[in-house]
């Protein structure tokens, strides 16, 4: 891998302040998102109906117990940091049940909120690439505005249209892409937005992929080499990746990692953390790298 395009060891300081801090939150995510009964979830709630493991001091009641419980996909959930910012900085400290009449717009925007944190997470990555330096200013000047916009009154937030906004990042963030996917050698997949759920990658080259957006929910990516790979927005619940070389892989998030399953032969960038729940077994052997 061009050593310019790697990742400095340690994060990025930037990024602490967009990893979940509950203990400064209101228990904004089990009470804004709707939920249906399924794998991920054993009841079905409604937007707005705090979940009933929510206890008065805005804490899990079952905490530990989440998975044994039905509610895997609590522990999935990640909010860059939105919780806290919402509650101790658009809402001053002021929580949700002690000013009910706060409640929806605290809501709706916490939910504002997470998109706009998630675009700060992939800025401030993006300006810790060296092979992304002619593209330096104009991350700057997205990452200035975009903190901007997360400190608007809460109703300005709520009117926000976010949507907008991140279809302005991703235009920029996809130069950048393209920057870091040319350093891979040899053939670099396009597989943008592909349907490849359950498919089969065990030992492929995905080198320098274009992986963004794609549907890989339960797909085989055991000891894959993603160096390089752009995994924005892929959805990757339930795949595996045991053994897998996640090295410079790009936008990358807790959110995702979490939702896959891995072990501690993932190799994995140095902003993310390993999951809890993750094997400590090592994976079987590479079969060969099949053609993507």
């Amino acid at each position: 891998m061009p050593e310019d395009i790697q990742l400095a060891t340690r994060p990025p300081d930037g990024l602490e302040r967009l990893r979940a801090d509950c203990a400064r939150c209101f228990g904004l995510c089990c009470v804004a998102p709707a939920f249906s009964a399924s794998a991920d979830f054993a009841v079905d709630k409604a937007a707005g109906q705090a979940c009933e493991n929510l206890l008065a001091d805005f804490r899990c009641g079952i905490h530990d117990k989440l998975r044994e419980r039905g509610f895997a996909g609590c522990t999935v959930f990640d909010c860059f940091g939105a919780g806290q910012q919402v509650a101790q900085v658009t809402f001053r400290g002021e929580d949700w049940r002690h000013a009910p009449g706060t409640a929806a717009t605290m809501f709706n925007s916490f939910t504002v909120m997470r998109q706009l944190h998630e675009l700060l997470w992939y800025l401030t990555e993006a300006l810790t690439l060296h092979v992304a330096s002619p593209l330096h200013t104009e991350l700057g000047r997205a990452l200035t505005e975009t903190e901007r916009l997360t400190e608007q009154a809460p109703d300005d937030l709520v009117a926000l249209d976010v949507g907008a906004h991140r279809q302005k990042v991703n235009v920029l963030l996809l130069r950048v892409s393209e920057l870091v996917r040319a350093g891979a050698p040899g053939r670099r997949p396009d597989r943008g937005g592909a349907d490849l759920i359950g498919k089969d990658f065990r030992g492929a080259d995905l080198r320098g992929a274009n992986l963004r957006g794609t549907y890989l929910i339960g797909a085989d990516l055991s000891n894959a080499d993603l160096r390089l790979a752009d995994l924005i927005g892929a959805d990757l619940r339930g795949a595996d990746l045991s053994g897998a070389d996640l090295t410079g892989s790009i936008f990358l998030t807790q959110f995702q990692l979490n939702a896959a399953r891995g072990n501690s032969d993932t190799t994995l960038p140095p902003t993310l953390r390993r999951p809890s729940h993750w094997s400590t077994s090592a994976a079987g052997p590479a079969p060969g790298r099949p053609a993507v």
